[in-house]
């Protein structure tokens, strides 16, 4: 069975509100939810970047994910909305609250630094007005070997007509640079109304131009990979350890010893029935 996903769940300091919609990701099937907490900087003033609630804070108990029988998992997720290079601090410590880690590049140029350069582990892609530049191969292809992923939201065209055609024209010239490599859908709701079950978020992708494979990926598999980077990416790289389990140490105690003289039960098995 496939672990569905929402990165993007838009934060809202309406408790009851922010409670109802990780309820109904819950009862829709997804089994992770990203809390996305959005910071625009100004261009003259200085503005701090937003410190992430506690989800114990949020939500006394977390709902169960239908058909699964387990809670739902809810992550912490930072999106930079840049409109110049200086937005975006690759070392401040306030991004290490966060488990996601996101930009929203509003110029061709940030566009390119954020798929070549910037440590992240998803790039937005606007879906309210026209995008202003063409989205170029080499760029794109380069984010794809990073690892980072291309992120489409579907929430605004269900709110508006408007928003709905620079959504779908947004997305398919997306899909023609990257060919539905590394692309996440999501819903970036702010009402639970606003959420839709992931099969008719795999149908909406077919719209945007992706594969019925790529578009069941968008919100499985390639979701997984996004929230594996970002643990890769906050330990530096990563580092592989090995644990012994319990059921390791007690099968090497029973196993016989090495010089016991004894063969092993399988050979003298074999052994009788060649016999």
């Amino acid at each position: 069975m496939s672990v569905f996903m929402d990165l993007n769940l838009s934060f809202t300091a309406e408790r009851s509100r922010l409670k109802s919609l990780i309820e109904t990701a819950a009862h829709l099937g997804f089994s992770t939810v990203a809390i996305n907490y959005v910071f625009e900087p100004a261009t003259k003033k200085k503005q701090e970047i937003p410190i992430p609630t506690p989800i114990k804070e949020l939500i006394d108990e977390l709902p169960v994910v239908q058909g699964r029988y387990r809670p739902i998992r809810v992550l912490n997720r930072l999106t930079v909305v840049m409109s110049d290079s200086s937005h975006f601090r690759p070392n401040a410590a306030e991004y290490r609250c966060f488990d996601l880690l996101s930009v929203q590049p509003t110029t061709e140029k940030l566009f390119h630094a954020a798929c070549m350069i910037y440590d992240v582990d998803i790039i937005c892609i606007s879906v309210t007005e026209k995008l202003p530049f063409f989205f170029k191969r080499a760029p794109v292809n380069r984010a794809v070997d990073r690892g980072v992923v291309f992120e489409v939201s579907y929430s605004a065209a269900i709110r508006d007509s408007t928003r709905r055609r620079y959504t779908i024209a947004n997305a398919v010239s997306l899909m023609e640079s990257c060919k539905g490599k590394n692309v996440i859908l999501s819903s970036a709701a702010e009402k639970p109304l606003e959420l839709r079950g992931p099969y008719d978020i795999t149908n909406l992708g077919l719209l945007f131009g992706l594969s019925d494979r790529d578009a069941k990926e968008a919100v499985s598999s390639t979701c997984r990979s996004v929230v594996l980077h970002a643990e890769t990416r906050k330990s530096a790289s990563g580092i592989m350890y090995t644990m012994k389990t319990c059921s390791e140490s007690s099968s090497q105690q029973e196993a016989p010893p090495a010089d016991s003289g004894e063969a092993p039960a399988a050979k003298r098995a074999k052994h009788h029935l060649t016999d």
